[in-house]
C-alpha cells in the first residue's frame, strides 16, 4: 500500500499542466498626424502662369475671345473680358428659354413642352426653340427672367431672333449657379425644375458635346450648351460659344468661353478647347497646401 500511495503522489506530481499559448496582439498602426496649410505664393505664383500662358494664346487665336471660370468647391475665379456683353450666344440662348419657362410655370412643363425642351437642349432643335420662345412670351419675357435672376449682362434676341441674344461669361456663370444653388427672388424655379435643366444639358448629343467638357478630367460629370452661327454680315465670320458645368472629386467648375468673329466654326471650336483643357488641367496647382507634422507638446 506504501508502493501504491507512493507511485500515486509520484504520478501526480509528475503531471505537467497543459500549456496556454499567449495571445499576440498586431502592432497597432498609428495615423500620422498631418495639418495641411495653404501655400499661398505657390498658388499666386501658378496663378500668375496659368493667366499669362492663356493671355498668349488668345492673343495668337483670330477673333474676339473672352472667358469666365468660377469653382465652386475652392471659391477660384479665372477671367479675361467676362463682362463683355456684345458676343451672341447663339443657341447658348436654349437653357435660358427653358429655364424661364419653367419659371413662369406654376406646374411642371407638360408632356409637348417637355418634349420641346428635351430636342431643343440634347439635339439643338431650332423648331423647338422657336416654339418654347413664343409660349414663354418672347423678348419682353425673357427680360423680365433675366432681372430676376440678377443676369445684369444678357440681353434677349429682338424679335422671334432668340439666336440673337447677347450675354458676358460671367452672366453665363451666373446663370449656371442659378441652376446648381437657386437663386432668392425667382420663385418657380424649384429644385426639381433645375435638376431637369442640368439633367437635360448633361445628354447633349456627342457629336455637340465639344467645347469647354475639354476641361473635364477622367470620371467628372459634365451638363453644357453650345452656340454656333455664321455671321455673313460681320466678314462671313462665325460666333462660336460653350459654357457648362465639370463636376467631380474636389471640383465643381463653371466654365464659359465666347468666340466671335472666327474664320470657321472648327477654329472656334479648336479655341475654346484649347483654353478650357489649360484651365481644367491647371485648376488645381492654384490652390496648393503645404503639410506640416502636428504638435508633440500641446500647450495645456
Amino acid at each position: 500500500m506504501a508502493w501504491i500511495g507512493l507511485a500515486l503522489v509520484t504520478g501526480c506530481g509528475a503531471e505537467r499542466a497543459p500549456v496556454v499559448p499567449a495571445v499576440v496582439k498586431p502592432p497597432v498602426k498609428v495615423a500620422r498626424c498631418v495639418l495641411k496649410f495653404p501655400d499661398r505664393r505657390a498658388g499666386a505664383a501658378a496663378r500668375a502662369r496659368l493667366e499669362r500662358d492663356l493671355a498668349r494664346y488668345a492673343a495668337d487665336r483670330p477673333g474676339r475671345i473672352v472667358y469666365g471660370a468660377l469653382d465652386l468647391a475652392s471659391g477660384i475665379r479665372l477671367g479675361h473680358g467676362e463682362h463683355d456683353h456684345e458676343l451672341i450666344t447663339a443657341s447658348g440662348a436654349k437653357v435660358d428659354i427653358v429655364a424661364a419657362l419653367l419659371q413662369r410655370r406654376t406646374g411642371r412643363l407638360d408632356e409637348e413642352e417637355l418634349d420641346l425642351a428635351t430636342r431643343m437642349i440634347k439635339e439643338s432643335d431650332n423648331r423647338a426653340a422657336d416654339a418654347l420662345w413664343s409660349r414663354v412670351g418672347g423678348s419682353g419675357a425673357m427680360s423680365a427672367f433675366y432681372r430676376k435672376a440678377g443676369l445684369r449682362e444678357t440681353t434677349p434676341g429682338p424679335g422671334i431672333y432668340w439666336g440673337g441674344t447677347k450675354s458676358s461669361p460671367a452672366d453665363r456663370i451666373r446663370l449656371l449657379k442659378v441652376l446648381v444653388k437657386g437663386v432668392k427672388g425667382v420663385k418657380g424655379l424649384s429644385a426639381a425644375d433645375r435638376r431637369l435643366v442640368l439633367g437635360l444639358m448633361g445628354q447633349v448629343m456627342r457629336e455637340q458635346a465639344w467645347g469647354v467638357s475639354a476641361a473635364a478630367r477622367r470620371g467628372d460629370r459634365v451638363a453644357l450648351k453650345n452656340g454656333w452661327t455664321p455671321r455673313p454680315f460681320i466678314h462671313n465670320t462665325w460666333a462660336v460659344t460653350s459654357y457648362g458645368r465639370i463636376l467631380g472629386p474636389g471640383r465643381d467648375l463653371l466654365l464659359s468661353v465666347q468666340t466671335d468673329q472666327q474664320p470657321g466654326h472648327g477654329a472656334g471650336v479648336q479655341t475654346i478647347e484649347r483654353l478650357a483643357r489649360m484651365i481644367g488641367t491647371r485648376l488645381d496647382d492654384l490652390s496648393p497646401t503645404i503639410e506640416r507634422p502636428c504638435p508633440t507638446n500641446p500647450i495645456p
